[in-house]
């Protein structure tokens, strides 16, 4: 029988909440991972780190990934989604890495069946995509071209706007350079990918609003073309 899911932090009864912060299982909506104690999940891998739950969900995964910078263990298999999580952010912290290594540490988390996980995946390297993007564009180029779960990571990870991080100036300006792996993703049948698309187009809208309606126009995907030009007047 399946367990009852809470949408929201609130709605998390203490026991569910006490197996989510102990690393006991994983969360089933994004609702239950918001409801994670992260310094109690901290202290089941022995690491003494207290986070402030009142903080913002992404400087907390940011300051446990910190925590673990010298955990020897194996963050990427640990039964919490959460702490696979911050086995991403890890990545994104790791000092004197590059692009690639990052990319190729992140690979297994961007393809991880939870799918919080694979959104920490790109979150937690979205500052190094950031300051590098036309070579991160290069790069994830032949992620486009992977499967969904790849072809997706590459689409959110280089959004002008996106969500929970900050923007890419860049990109807000000159939405074109996006498109070797726009091109490669907005054809895809899942819709999970294609979504990603729309919403990186409804980003590039904000500023390039013309830029948009043309591609939209040179794909002809009614799908995307719907959610890339839902805030255009």
């Amino acid at each position: 029988m399946a367990r009852p899911t809470y949408s929201s932090p609130a709605e998390v009864p203490a026991d569910l909440r006490g197996q989510l912060s102990r690393g006991e299982i994983e969360s089933a909506t994004l609702g239950e991972g918001l409801a994670v104690d992260f310094t109690t999940l901290l202290r089941t891998l022995g690491v003494d780190a207290e986070i402030d739950p009142g903080l913002g969900i992404t400087r907390r995964m940011t300051l446990a990934a910190g925590a673990l910078l010298s955990f020897d263990g194996a963050l990427e298999r640990h039964p919490s989604d959460t702490v696979r999580g911050w086995a991403a952010f890890r990545v994104g912290l790791r000092p004197g890495w590059s692009l690639e290594q990052r990319l190729e540490a992140v690979r297994p988390l961007a393809q991880d069946p939870h799918f919080g996980v694979r959104e920490w995946a790109w979150l937690g390297i979205r500052p190094a995509i950031a300051a590098e993007v036309e070579r991160a564009i290069a790069l994830l180029t032949a992620w486009a071209e992977g499967e969904p779960y790849l072809r997706r990571f590459a689409s959110e990870a280089t959004r002008p706007r996106g969500v929970w991080c900050p923007h890419i100036p860049l990109l807000k300006k000159n939405p074109a350079l996006g498109l070797p792996v726009l091109d490669r993703c907005v054809g895809e049948p899942s819709k999970y990918v294609r979504d990603s698309v729309g919403n990186w187009m409804n980003d590039a809208a904000k500023t390039r609003p013309d830029w948009v309606r043309e591609t939209c126009a040179r794909w002809n995907v009614a799908a995307v073309t719907r959610r890339a030009l839902r805030s255009v007047a």
